[in-house]
């Protein structure tokens, strides 16, 4: 049975001309004239037996089925795109696997011992998303994730890399001179924070002895990458997970003020679904991120 799909044409002519709310930008971003971008849309609005636009004067706005379709248009399309790619990456032997990660973990972590995975298995394509927080795999195009937390992630399978401890740093011109700091002097400091983790400098405090202090004040960052930048930059002193500023650290861009380290019973996991236990693809990266795991353990 035939189905009931427009003309991709008309879908990409509508989600450009959606986009800019102009067919004339529309028009220059997909290399048309004004007038078939024109027609396309109005193809489409006939198709479909609705307005998209309205139409005042020399302007345009969605309509609010416009708009309702407009998001749905761009999702599908985005969508086919991947699969597109996907599937053109398919030459000969191999295949892609779709990985959400954590940024900075990704940034600091990973992504530097890629090189390693590749050398073992360059017929494997890994793409990676940022994602922070947990999320249903059915609704993602996502094989895998690794995760901050608790292993607890409904319909998947998690296995345990490795904890964190939390450590303070900071630009060593901040201190004056002075190589270290004891825990109460850091009430005298900004205090950088990780918007995620808005409770861990109250922790930092109370486990160094220090109950009084003002720990919520400071600047808040969203990633701990920002929160490394700004400490570099000499904002404050931060509070991150160790293992993110090893480089930094080694060069004396940062120094630890205060070694007290934070341990929480939370660790990085590589989370992905039952059913793909069997794929062939992901028991290759499992093993290899796990020996990697365990060899950044043994060594650190």
């Amino acid at each position: 049975m035939r189905r009931k799909i427009p003309s991709i044409e008309a879908l990409i002519a509508f989600e450009a001309a959606a986009r800019h709310q102009s067919f004339t930008r529309s028009a220059d971003e997909l290399a048309l004239t004004q007038s078939a971008v024109g027609r396309q849309i109005a193809i489409l609005e006939e198709y479909l037996g609705v307005p998209l636009f309205n139409r005042i004067k020399k302007r345009i706005s969605l309509t609010d089925v416009g708009q309702m379709y407009a998001r749905q248009v761009r999702e599908s399309l985005e969508k086919i795109e991947r699969d597109t790619l996907a599937a053109m990456a398919h030459q000969g032997a191999g295949g892609i696997l779709e990985l959400a990660v954590i940024p900075t973990f990704a940034t600091r972590w990973l992504i530097p011992r890629l090189p390693k995975f590749y050398a073992q298995h360059e017929h494997i394509t890994l793409n990676l998303t940022t994602r922070a927080v947990p999320f249903m795999f059915t609704d993602t195009p996502f094989d895998a994730a690794i995760h901050f937390g608790n292993p607890v992630w409904p319909g998947a399978v998690a296995h345990h890399l490795f904890g964190e401890e939390m450590t303070p740093v900071c630009s060593p011109r901040l201190l004056n001179g002075r190589a270290s700091l004891k825990p109460e002097d850091l009430e005298n400091f900004t205090l950088l924070h990780q918007s995620a983790r808005p409770d861990a400098w109250r922790q930092w405090l109370v486990q160094a002895g220090v109950r009084e202090a003002n720990c919520m004040k400071g600047q808040r960052y969203e990633l701990f990458s920002m929160l490394v930048e700004a400490a570099r930059a000499g904002l404050g002193i931060a509070l991150v997970p160790r293992f993110f500023v090893l480089n930094e650290l080694a060069v004396g861009e940062l120094l630890i003020p205060c070694d007290l380290p934070l341990r929480n019973d939370k660790g990085y996991y590589l989370v992905y679904p039952e059913c793909k236990q069997c794929s062939p693809l992901l028991m290759a990266f499992e093993k290899w991120l796990l020996v990697t795991a365990e060899q950044y353990c043994k060594s650190n």
